[in-house]
């Protein structure tokens, strides 16, 4: 069984006991987070397909940790003109561990 379901602008593929990587949510180590925006839900032949969402299925998970992504490194550079800059970014994610699928 697994599901498709939409956080942060992103759709993520998710099965019972997944691990995820997701946009950094408002919770804390050990919260237990829900995810109401289920887009399909498959369980072995049986596929469901919302329209755009499912409106009675959700998908729960509980919040591993909180953790940076590898810095992504960003050059503005102008030959000839004596010019660059360098700079830096680290994406913050949420980790989350998929506990259920409810449809």
């Amino acid at each position: 069984m697994y599901a498709v379901f939409e956080s942060g602008g992103k759709q993520h593929r998710a099965s019972q006991g997944d691990f995820l990587s997701l946009e950094l949510l408002k919770a804390d180590p050990g919260d237990e987070v829900a995810f109401d925006n289920v887009m399909l839900v498959s369980e072995g032949e049986e596929v469901s397909v919302g329209n755009p969402f499912l409106p009675k299925s959700r998908v729960l998970a509980t919040v591993v940790r909180h953790e940076r992504l590898k810095k992504v490194r960003v050059i503005k550079f102008k030959r000839r003109k004596n010019y660059l800059r360098r700079a830096g970014h680290r994406q913050w994610v949420t980790v989350v561990q998929v506990t259920s699928i409810e449809n």
